[in-house]
């Protein structure tokens, strides 16, 4: 009979935190692209709105219009100042993401390389099992196939 391999709950442990790392990992580049695609729409309605009071500029405006249209436009470019740091605070998140899941991968794989040389050892111990109960039987068979010619001479 083999025994069980002891570390086995921590092959477990190393498993379960490999497919956590994994899943986290598919969530901080999930964010991280949503944090670009943000990024995009907003710098696309800063050229849209800068076209409009370029358009509106041409046509005279107001002081108060002019004001009003470079507020926005300095709002706009405040958001998109805080987008790309948004951005670059998710990248670096994706990065320790990376690091982590290598980190659990590797020590996974010991775990299992080291559970796959326990099976082997339990199985050369089996197979030396086996081979000695061979020996002893076929050393029984010799012996008693010995004894019954003595016999009958």
């Amino acid at each position: 009979m083999t025994k069980p391999f002891t570390l086995q709950p921590l092959l477990n442990l190393a498993h379960q935190k490999n497919d956590a790392a994994t899943k986290k990992l598919g969530q901080l580049n999930q964010q991280q692209q949503s944090a670009q695609q943000k990024l995009t729409t907003l710098q696309q309605y800063r050229r849209d709105y800068q076209m409009k009071f370029q358009e509106a500029a041409q046509q005279g405006m107001g002081p108060a219009d002019l004001r009003n249209f470079q507020d926005f436009i300095n709002r706009l470019d405040q958001a998109i100042r805080q987008q790309q740091q948004v951005i670059e605070k998710a990248k670096t998140n994706v990065q320790t993401g990376r690091h982590e899941l290598m980190d659990s991968t590797r020590k996974m794989r010991s775990f299992d390389t080291l559970a796959q040389r326990h099976v082997e050892s339990e199985m050369k111990v089996e197979a030396k099992k086996e081979q000695r109960l061979q020996d002893e039987q076929t050393g029984r068979f010799a012996a008693q196939h010995a004894h019954n010619k003595n016999d009958e001479k």
